[in-house]
């Protein structure tokens, strides 16, 4: 957990994530990224030199049909533990892209929509900044997406403002490999609430990460040299701002 935290304050810094009296709400959907996240940052604000407050939404996606929903009690008990607010959005999202709408390629839609319902309900609570669980490994990858399905270098920024809704994204674990937060998570024994959208393991980012498996095994430290060259380019708004140190490759991909 000290190389998370770690990990984590070197993002949150280089990217000037946290200023003081900020109220952050995490996305969890429950996957062990958004659950380390939470704890991160849970961690974080007791020792962080400026002082902010963390507060957890789960959106319940509603279930499509044949499939169950899902528990989100253990999470209620960890956010009681870490004494975080929590809050369950209730939606239809599920259904209607699958049972509705049945979208076969499902995945734009259905995070457009989970950033609606999510974004309603920070406003409706006077929260402006939105922590999201993207690691190193999706940067990589969207990275990839990108360049090989839109012909374009891109993806997501670590700070991002939306003048529409004046919500800030801010995504502190990108410095944090995909290995590190399972085997972290898998320590502490995190509450992870198992996938069930049924497009899971069926999409084009799937693809994407068994491609840059495969090549990762033939070129050692590809993944390192595309993130690095992500904020050496730098794409936009991925220059670290005060030019810290940054993380090591062997740091990023344990």
């Amino acid at each position: 957990m000290n190389k998370i935290l770690s990990l984590t304050r070197r993002c949150v810094e280089d990217y000037d994530m946290i200023s003081a009296g900020d109220r952050i709400g995490v996305g969890v959907s429950g996957g062990k990224d958004s659950l380390m996240l939470m704890v991160a940052l849970a961690k974080l604000r007791e020792f962080y030199p400026v002082p902010f407050t963390v507060e957890a939404f789960t959106l319940d996606m509603g279930h499509a049909e044949g499939v169950e929903p899902l528990d989100f009690s253990p999470i209620q008990r960890l956010c009681r533990e870490l004494e975080i607010p929590y809050t369950i959005l209730s939606s239809e999202i599920q259904h209607i892209i699958f049972d509705v709408r049945k979208e076969k390629n499902p995945c734009s839609m259905c995070a457009k929509m989970r950033r609606g319902a999510l974004h309603a309900a920070l406003q409706e609570r006077g929260i402006a900044k939105i922590a999201l669980g993207h690691h190193y490994d999706d940067a990589v990858e969207t990275f990839f997406l990108s360049l090989i399905f839109e012909g374009r270098l891109s993806c997501f920024q670590p700070v991002t403002y939306l003048d529409r809704t004046g919500i800030t994204q801010i995504r502190p674990l990108l410095y944090c490999g995909e290995n590190l937060i399972r085997h972290t998570a898998q320590r502490l024994e995190l509450p992870v609430v198992e996938n069930r959208c049924p497009a899971d393991g069926n999409t084009r980012r799937q693809e994407i990460k068994e491609l840059i498996y495969e090549l990762q095994g033939r070129y050692s430290g590809l993944k390192a040299r595309t993130f690095g060259a992500m904020q050496r380019l730098p794409l936009p708004a991925w220059e670290p701002v005060e030019h810290r140190r940054r993380p090591l490759p062997e740091e990023l991909e344990e």
